[in-house]
């Protein structure tokens, strides 16, 4: 009989499969997430049923569901009110939304056409970045609400000064991470094509551009989170339909449900907006963070 004979027998841990475990680690993060949610919701039952805060201030979580059914819904104007109007302003919650996301992607669209080659020109021409690199920090330095008075006086009250100020907010974020792509590229990976026979265009569409890229989507999902945070800024004059402007109108009103309820309807919007971006960047730039 051998040492190894005598040495005890120990059963190896199973390892999951590929597959199960791949569902627990999605599983784990989304039941986290869900619980912290569902213990927020349990507090604020619990503050304002025992009347902690007076209902102007917070409201419950009943009101602030039936604020938002009234805005999806028509109803009464009053209650024995034969007159029915549509949610509110008279217009759908969703109408409010959809008015939203069009300045939204109308402004941060033009900025996604323009940020992207205005950094990458200032990346590779350094005469231009001197000139242009404090006027982009300094628009990006810059509150919306700075500004916002003064598109008005130059363009109206209408939908233009909106998405101005929109892709005033989403440009230099866009712009700005483009350059830092740019910049960033190794020098080795430059001095490698250019051993291997790549003439200056080969190095910009082969190297360049395709270290940039990743940096550039980082951009975009910062520069709409960015406008998004603006749209209340940019709904306050003239906002209807628009959810900022519903919000701002409803918290001039005292509506604090109805408040409450674009609120969270933003910040839906906003999750599921980066969301989609960054399954877009994951398509769009697969190589990301590999060496």
């Amino acid at each position: 009989m051998t040492a190894t004979d005598l040495t005890p027998a120990t059963t190896a841990p199973p390892v999951p499969s590929g597959r199960g475990a791949g569902y627990r680690r999605l599983i784990r993060p989304f039941a986290t997430r869900l619980a912290a949610l569902a213990l927020v919701l349990v507090l604020w039952v619990l503050v304002t049923a025992a009347g902690l805060v007076d209902p102007l201030y917070l409201p419950s979580p009943g009101a602030v569901w039936d604020a938002f059914v009234r805005a999806n819904t028509r109803h009464r104007i009053a209650p024995g009110v034969d007159r029915m109007v549509i949610g509110e302003q008279n217009y759908y919650l969703w109408e409010h939304l959809a008015a939203s996301l069009q300045r939204i992607g109308a402004g941060v669209g033009l900025a996604v056409l323009a940020g992207p080659l205005t950094g990458f020109v200032m990346g590779m021409l350094t005469p231009v970045r001197l000139i242009t690199e404090p006027i982009l920090n300094f628009l990006r330095a810059l509150p919306p609400l700075g500004y916002i008075g003064l598109l008005i006086v130059w363009f109206g009250i209408g939908d233009v000064s909106k998405i101005w100020l929109l892709f005033l907010a989403a440009f230099p974020p866009i712009a700005i991470a483009t350059l830092n792509g740019v910049t960033g590229v190794k020098q080795d990976y430059l001095h490698a094509a250019r051993s291997l026979g790549a003439g200056r265009v080969q190095v910009i569409t082969r190297v360049v551009l395709p270290a940039t890229l990743p940096e550039v989507i980082g951009g975009i999902r910062l520069a709409t989170a960015f406008a998004w945070t603006t749209v209340v800024a940019a709904e306050l004059n003239n906002g209807i339909p628009g959810i900022g402007g519903l919000a701002y109108i409803s918290g001039t009103q005292l509506d604090t449900p109805l408040t409450i309820a674009c609120i969270i309807v933003i910040g839906c919007a906003a999750l599921a907006l980066d969301s989609l971006l960054k399954l877009a960047g994951d398509v769009a730039v697969p190589w990301k963070g590999k060496a």
